[in-house]
């Protein structure tokens, strides 16, 4: 990962990133002074970043906004959520998490891409179209230290509010292949994940985070609703976690299913795609 600065730079722009998350994470549940909006209010996209690749190459990583506290909302892959690259298609998420979510994915583009054009996420939703534009403007240059500082207020990525290290590793985490169910079946995911040992549990503002290591599950995409059981893991300190979970399904459809490993300080996911198929008679949707 390339260097820009000195670490003084480096974490002035942490601060700059973090002061403008403020404001957007008070929104996400009062919109307005002594409103509150649980529902009805939509879904805006965000960059949040890029990467220099060790092969010359770009990572653009986005996240997104949902201003509603408490619903979620689906759109589907097409016109309504779309990027200017290839097919539109960039992984981006279709299933949208209420609040502020950072870092949700990335997208690589090559190593002659201009400094100043601009890759365009648009998002249509509750009536509203709302772009992100992401770009390689300097002061949006991030490395591991500040996704981890900037990840605090996404409750799903359990960062802690202490500094992180550079010698902090993200956990290594890896899962089973792509599946394919008949409802009613239910899908059985496994993940595994491994850490550096790092940060060590009890050391430190953890702010009431995670102490070890743990792993998430999250619907990522898919027409249906989805329900995991569970959908979070015990912590696990000095040993390779092991994460089981159930998953149903109430539609047919192409799914993609997340695991998200957390140390308390750093993250790491891996997806995997679930195709369910229906059943002998729509009474098999549940």
């Amino acid at each position: 990962m390339a260097k820009r600065g000195s670490s003084r730079k480096a974490w002035a722009c942490a601060a700059l990133l973090l002061l403008a998350a403020i404001p957007i994470a008070l929104n996400a549940q009062f919109p307005y002074p002594g409103a509150r909006y649980t529902r009805g209010q939509d879904v805006s996209p965000t960059f949040d970043g890029w990467e220099s690749n060790p092969d010359g190459t770009y990572t653009f990583h986005f996240g997104y906004y949902n201003r509603n506290a408490e619903e979620e909302i689906d759109v589907p892959i097409g016109p309504e959520n779309n990027f200017d690259l290839g097919n539109g298609d960039q992984g981006q998420p279709t299933h949208f998490y209420p609040g502020r979510r950072w870092f949700v994915f990335k997208v690589v583009v090559p190593k002659d891409w201009p400094q100043d054009k601009r890759l365009v996420w648009t998002l249509t939703n509750k009536g509203r179209t709302n772009v992100s534009k992401g770009w390689l403007q300097s002061e949006w240059e991030v490395d591991k230290l500040l996704i981890s500082k900037n990840a605090i207020s996404d409750p799903f990525l359990r960062t802690s509010n202490s500094n992180p290290t550079p010698e902090n590793m993200p956990p290594v985490i890896t899962g089973g292949p792509a599946q394919t169910i008949t409802l009613p079946a239910t899908a059985t995911l496994t993940a595994t994940a491994t850490d550096d040992g790092l940060p060590k549990p009890g050391l430190g503002d953890r702010g009431g985070r995670v102490q070890g290591v743990q792993i998430r599950w999250i619907w990522f995409r898919g027409p249906g609703k989805v329900q995991f059981q569970p959908d979070v893991s015990p912590a696990v300190y000095g040993k390779p976690l092991m994460a089981e979970t159930k998953v149903s399904f109430s539609a047919p459809g192409a799914y993609r299913i997340r695991a998200i490993a957390t140390d308390g300080a750093a993250f790491s996911t891996y997806d995997v795609d679930v195709q369910v198929n229906p059943g002998t008679s729509a009474g098999n949707a549940r």
